[in-house]
């Protein structure tokens, strides 16, 4: 592909971008209405769909060829392509490194729901025995 079709092909993107939030926008619009038409409604969020999807498409074979003309055939010589994948992996172990602290706060909220209802569930066996005692 010439630098023209590369052009043109971004250009199509601009253009499908632009009818993707054109049905976003007709979709809102829809559901402000005080009688929304669900027809109309599912009609312009399927189109928005359809369109971002082709956006997404096109967008990710774009940045495919960008990567591998720009890190795939490193320059002879180049420490580019090296600190490129070292880059790269440092944010991979700051996205892990996230991803096992969020798990983390979760397990926690998770055994304190778990302390929070055996309490409740002891203190209930509890009360439920001291009222057959009594």
């Amino acid at each position: 592909m010439t630098a023209i079709d590369k052009i043109q092909a971004l250009d199509q993107i601009e253009k499908e971008l632009i009818a993707c939030l054109q049905s976003a926008g007709a979709a809102l619009m829809e559901l402000s209405k005080e009688k929304t038409s669900q027809k109309a409604t599912e009609t312009n969020v399927n189109q928005f769909l359809k369109s971002l999807n082709i956006v997404e498409t096109k967008l990710s074979e774009q940045i495919n060829y960008l990567t591998q003309v720009s890190t795939g055939q490193p320059h002879e010589g180049s420490g580019y392509a090296s600190a490129k994948v070292l880059q790269m992996a440092w944010h991979r172990i700051q996205h892990v490194k996230s991803r096992i602290k969020d798990l983390e706060e979760c397990k926690m909220r998770y055994i304190q729901a778990n302390r929070m209802q055996s309490n409740r569930v002891g203190q209930n066996a509890s009360s439920s025995t001291a009222g057959v005692m009594l």
